[in-house]
């Protein structure tokens, strides 16, 4: 059952108003003569295997607003397109009116899309020379679920980090199922991949951050450990956690303290802890 059913928009989603904004700005201009022709009954064809299928209603609203995306075709239900606040008079790109069951075959029974999908062109590559003044990032190594870094992604979001760094082997491609794990986060922050996690772990200390490792055979806690005005958490997969090249990379290698009897969290999980504490502290620190 989904989450984002018309009777549960809550003030939560007031953030998505600025990608409306952001859509109302893309579509002041004249559109090509096609897309503002009456849409077909019968949707079209979806595109070339190149495009990625973005689906669901945050997903998709964080896609609109995004000006990086190069757009080429939305499919959306009557009630999905009222959702979006879309006038089907002056769509975005090329619209199509479909039924939720074209959706479904197109994208399976699991996908929970929504009423939309969105095709377009994957985000446009990003490096390590496009973290600019960012202060707090994440740093996978080799987290290979989907799902897991969707949720870190819109962590990272959430915390204000300006990049999610992973390599390029053994972590997931942009996809439908990683945007809508991100609900919209992929659209807001760089997702950069790389080819060398260590080099690029040696590239990220040069440009003044703290490589902050987290891993269960850390020697201290993470909240000590701490310091500096720039700071990148590091952060493995689950059961294997850190791969040893990494540990010997990384500033310090650290823990998260739980006394519970759990003594391990899913990796989005902990990310999100640690995400917390890094941002308190930076914080005091610059309130000190």
């Amino acid at each position: 059952m989904s989450d984002d059913t018309p009777s549960s928009r809550t003030p939560k989603d007031a953030h998505y108003a600025k990608l409306r904004r952001a859509h109302r700005e893309r579509t002041r201009g004249p559109l090509p003569a096609d897309s503002r022709k009456k849409p077909s009954p019968r949707p079209g064809k979806p595109g070339p295997a190149d495009r990625v299928r973005l689906y669901g209603i945050h997903t998709v609203e964080a896609a609109l607003g995004n000006r990086e995306r190069v757009l080429h075709r939305l499919y959306a239900t009557r009630n999905a397109l009222n959702r979006l606040e879309i006038d089907e008079a002056n769509p975005p790109c090329p619209l199509e009116i479909v039924e939720p069951r074209f959706l479904d075959s197109e994208l399976g029974s699991d996908a929970v899309h929504q009423g939309v999908m969105l095709e377009a062109d994957p985000l446009r590559a990003k490096r390590l020379s496009d973290l600019g003044t960012s202060d707090l990032i994440l740093v996978l190594d080799q987290v290979t679920d989907p799902h897991n870094v969707g949720a870190l992604l819109r962590s990272a979001v959430a915390f204000g980090a300006g990049a999610v760094v992973t390599t390029s082997r053994h972590s997931p491609q942009e996809s439908g199922v990683l945007a809508k794990s991100a609900s919209g986060a992929l659209e807001f922050i760089p997702y950069i991949q790389i080819t060398n996690l260590a080099d690029a772990l040696n590239e990220i200390a040069e440009l003044g951050f703290q490589t902050i490792g987290l891993d269960s055979e850390g020697a201290g806690e993470l909240e000590p450990a701490l310091s500096g005005t720039r700071i990148a958490l590091v952060l493995g997969s689950e059961g294997k956690g850190l791969r040893q090249k990494t540990r010997e990379t990384v500033s310090v290698l650290t823990r998260l303290e739980m006394p519970g009897a759990i003594r391990s969290l899913n990796v989005s999980n902990a990310a999100a802890v640690a995400l917390y504490a890094a941002r308190r502290f930076m914080g005091s620190a610059q309130r000190g």
